[in-house]
């Protein structure tokens, strides 16, 4: 069932909310980033996927504070930038959150017992627009999306999805890979559109039937849609969006994606320090970082590539080089780094790292 308010009702035990950052407080990588719509990705608010196939249309993403009182000062503001007057058949737009099977077994999906899931959210744009709502499992290849309309206001809606027993085959798997994907469609061409919406029941995936009746974000440059107050439960009831005390947000956040070292987040916002190192040779500098939470997986290290953005001081004196890659020893729990250019520094010196050019940034990525 959907329905739309404007108020919440009264709110039972913490943690009952399986999104991640859903009042949209964090947002790691950027605040804003404009001309997106050519590559799927994580651009502003963490663990929320901008996922696009084909268009031509393009959109600005931005953490904005324009959310609803007593829910959440923030939100996700996506802005049409460039309209897709002609819809190709494989386009598609889904604003999305990924889930580790592990964490979904209340859900009990596929077995007998399975649970409802309720997905309420806040939503407004710029005009009367229909978009859906999806449900995806990706264990198994099945999936179920609601309709849902948005107004210029403020509106609570609240989704409620079937069980999905299916004579035991299909449970989540019980591990770190992505089992579910939401996701909310917002742009899609006839292979994604072009069938008959399975809203009813859960089914196994038909593209064409995931999609059919929504509008298009790409429509028109004036297009705005704003979202916030994420939240996915079990059972047949959406509670009160639950408040989370943002240092845990922070955390669950930062087992998918840190920030270890960017210059600009240092004390007085100039150089940021990267950690303690030594020279292994005269020409490979090692350094051992710990994480602040286990990540999901080993993760892919990044760094900014450009001349001279790392400074090593040891002994009375510098040495800068480029950016880093991954040494051989890492964990779940931290890794160990190397300068990617030679040096030329001494043997057995020690010192501490730090950064020196705005271009400099050491991200860890263990999405999903």
């Amino acid at each position: 069932m959907t329905k739309a308010r404007t108020n919440a009702s009264a709110s039972p035990a913490v943690g009952r909310n399986m999104v991640i950052n859903g009042a949209m407080n964090v947002a790691q990588r950027s605040a804003s980033v404009a001309a997106l719509g050519a590559t799927d990705g994580y651009f502003t608010v963490d663990r929320f996927l901008c996922n696009f196939n084909a268009s031509a249309g393009r959109l600005s993403m931005t953490q904005t504070s324009d959310g609803p009182n007593g829910i959440s000062a923030n939100c996700i503001k996506l802005d049409c930038t460039t309209a897709d007057a002609s819809i190709a058949a494989a386009e598609l737009l889904v604003l999305e959150q990924r889930f580790e099977g592990q964490n979904l077994q209340r859900i009990g999906k596929g077995v007998v017992g399975a649970q409802q899931i309720t997905v309420s959210f806040y939503v407004k744009a710029s005009a009367s627009f229909t978009f859906g709502l999806e449900l995806f499992d990706n264990d198994n290849s099945r999936q179920i999306t609601k309709l849902f309309d948005t107004t210029t206001d403020w509106v609570r809606h609240e989704i409620t999805f079937p069980a999905d027993v299916d004579d035991g085959s299909s449970p989540f798997g019980d591990d770190n890979a992505i089992s579910l994907t939401l996701g909310f469609w917002l742009h899609a061409g006839a292979t994604f559109a072009g069938g008959t919406l399975n809203s009813a029941s859960w089914a196994n995936n038909t593209n064409a039937n995931r999609a059919v009746g929504i509008d298009s974000f790409f429509s028109n440059t004036a297009n705005n849609f704003f979202l916030t107050g994420v939240q996915m439960e079990v059972g047949p009831v959406a509670t009160e969006f639950e408040q989370e005390d943002i240092g845990v947000t922070i955390a669950k956040c930062q087992r998918y994606f840190q920030i270890l070292a960017k210059h600009g987040l240092g004390s007085g916002g100039g150089n940021a320090t990267v950690g303690m190192g030594a020279m292994y040779n005269d020409a490979y500098l090692t350094c051992p970082l710990r994480f602040p939470v286990q990540m999901r997986t080993f993760g892919t290290l990044t760094s900014g590539s450009a001349t001279g953005i790392f400074r090593f001081y040891r002994n009375n004196g510098t040495d800068v080089f480029d950016d880093f890659s991954t040494s051989t020893a890492r964990t779940n729990y931290g890794i160990e780094i190397a300068n990617s250019d030679d040096m030329s520094g001494t043997a057995g010196h020690a010192g501490f790292i730090e950064t020196v050019s705005a271009a400099a940034v050491l991200t860890i990525d263990a999405e999903l």
